[in-house]
């Protein structure tokens, strides 16, 4: 059997053991849960610098000490967030208790894991899953087929140790484009998670399947005139250095205030940031650019590598590569999103021209996604809630780890989605309530009937009223005879 009939078969017979599993499943109490998805975090964070040393050896992008804390944040953290979060049965009860919401799993969730993030989103994928007692198979990178499925295998024992139903978590290790293909396609796939570039998130709606897609960030950050300037340097570096620009949450973009202009590129410059010359930007737009497309070998490196393969030289230290830009678009490939450490710097007047900058760069490969703004002036911040298209603006943080949840109260998620303008059915971080169908039990509140019959026992009152006022009228004219009482009583009635 060649290679792509075994990826199909094996993506069948994962998905019937899942599906099997999911039906065993269902008996598990909140309680059960709970504990099953304790286990997994458990075991995740356990393993999360083994498994981070584990995806850069193998996909060689990124850096392992990031990795190790997207492997912590996707277990333990998860989990610890994910307290009190109701998954099984009546979940609430509202309007007084007379609508109440219960909890189903969709089913068999087929889950789409990319190179850039493996091991972290295959362990928030499954505990996700799991909290959901839904049943996950996932089709990881060719990139990324051993740590992808090592990943997996952590939270999966640790599952099963904890009475999880054997079956319930599946990865394929045939990892060809037709397995992928089937695991979406199969009869017994529910719902379908996927995460990484546009063109396989645009495949993954194509597959006639309830999905969520997640397709790709280019993340500007207005730095205001009112900014704490030392703080938002030290966020920008440390956003596009962690794991060196992979999550697609990272910044890509600086839009600089012009009056803090000068204040922000050094403060850059003290955060070991470099700014490029012109000609050392000419060579880093070949580098960044292969064939018309993003270039895979600057994904995921180190400024100093980078920089090396484009021909020039910068400090081992250096955590980030600044290019000074005046345009957005494919003529200046510095503003698309490199998934790397580096930053195009636009420099504009005032809050509002900083706001349609930032619009340009979203709506160049990130519209919907995310977007950062460092400054202190409230109508500012709301002006920019209201009118940038992105679903997450995180404000005077991190962008690439504020987006995710990691240093606010958004929910913690490695799949975020960007909206309808970007291309998908979700504007939230995903969490178990995504993978949930919930069912309403509804009380009766409103009796067919009852308006009429209370205005039928109040018309009848008034008649007997008024036939009791007819043997003593107050005045002759007011006289009440039958026929009068008869026609007042049938025009209210009418």
């Amino acid at each position: 059997m060649d290679t792509d009939l075994k990826s199909i078969q094996q993506a069948r017979d994962l998905i019937n053991r899942a599906r099997a599993a999911k039906e065993r499943f269902l008996e598990a109490s909140q309680e059960d849960v709970d504990r099953i998805v304790e286990a997994m975090a458990n075991a995740g964070e356990a393993a999360a610098e083994r498994l981070g040393r584990l995806a850069h050896e193998e996909t060689g992008f990124g850096r392992p000490e990031s990795k190790r804390l997207k492997n912590v944040f996707a277990t333990k953290f998860l989990v610890e967030r994910m307290v009190g979060m109701k998954t099984v049965g009546i979940i609430a009860k509202r309007e007084n208790s007379t609508v109440w919401d219960i909890a189903m799993p969709m089913g068999v969730v087929a889950a789409l894991i990319p190179s850039t993030n493996p091991t972290s989103t295959a362990m928030y994928k499954a505990i996700i899953a799991a909290k959901a007692r839904c049943g996950i198979v996932m089709s990881p990178h060719p990139r990324a087929v051993h740590c992808t499925h090592e990943a997996l295998d952590v939270v999966a024992q640790a599952a099963y140790k904890a009475d999880a139903p054997e079956g319930l978590f599946g990865c394929l290790t045939e990892a060809t484009m037709p397995g992928a293909s089937e695991l979406l396609e199969h009869t017994g796939t529910d719902v379908i998670l996927a995460t990484g570039g546009t063109a396989m998130v645009k495949a993954a709606y194509s597959k006639g399947k309830p999905a969520y897609g997640v397709g790709s960030g280019n993340v500007p950050v207005y730095v205001d005139r009112s900014a704490n300037v030392d703080k938002a340097a030290s966020d920008l570096v440390y956003g596009t250095s962690f794991d060196w620009g992979t999550l697609c949450s990272t910044e890509r973009s600086i839009v600089a205030d012009y009056p803090i202009k000068a204040r922000l590129v050094e403060a850059l410059k003290k955060c070991r940031a470099v700014f490029l010359s012109e000609s050392e930007k000419d060579s880093l737009r070949s580098v960044v650019l292969k064939n018309g497309r993003l270039n895979v070998e600057q994904v995921g490196q180190s400024p100093a590598r980078i920089a090396k393969m484009a021909g020039f030289k910068v400090p081992r230290d250096t955590r980030a590569l600044v290019a000074e830009v005046s345009e957005v678009g494919k003529s200046e490939p510095l503003s698309m999103e490199t998934l790397s450490p580096i930053l195009s710097f636009y420099t504009v007047d005032g809050w509002q021209a900083g706001c349609e900058r930032s619009i340009e760069v979203l709506k160049f490969g990130g519209i919907g996604h995310t977007l950062g703004i460092h400054c202190e002036n409230e109508p500012i911040i709301e002006a920019f809630a209201l009118q940038k298209p992105s679903m997450r603006i995180v404000v005077n943080t991190v962008a690439a780890l504020g987006s995710v949840g990691y240093t606010n109260r958004l929910f913690p998620a490695m799949t975020l989605g960007p909206g309808t303008i970007g291309g998908s059915i979700t504007s939230d971080n995903i969490s178990p309530m995504h993978l949930l169908n919930v069912k309403r039990l509804a009380f009766e509140t409103s009796p067919v009937g009852r308006e009429e019959s209370a205005r039928g026992r109040h018309l009848d009152t008034i008649e007997a009223r008024l036939r009791a006022r007819a043997g003593n009228p107050p005045a002759e004219s007011l006289a009440l005879t039958d026929e009068r009482i008869r026609t007042l009583v049938g025009r209210f009635r009418k």
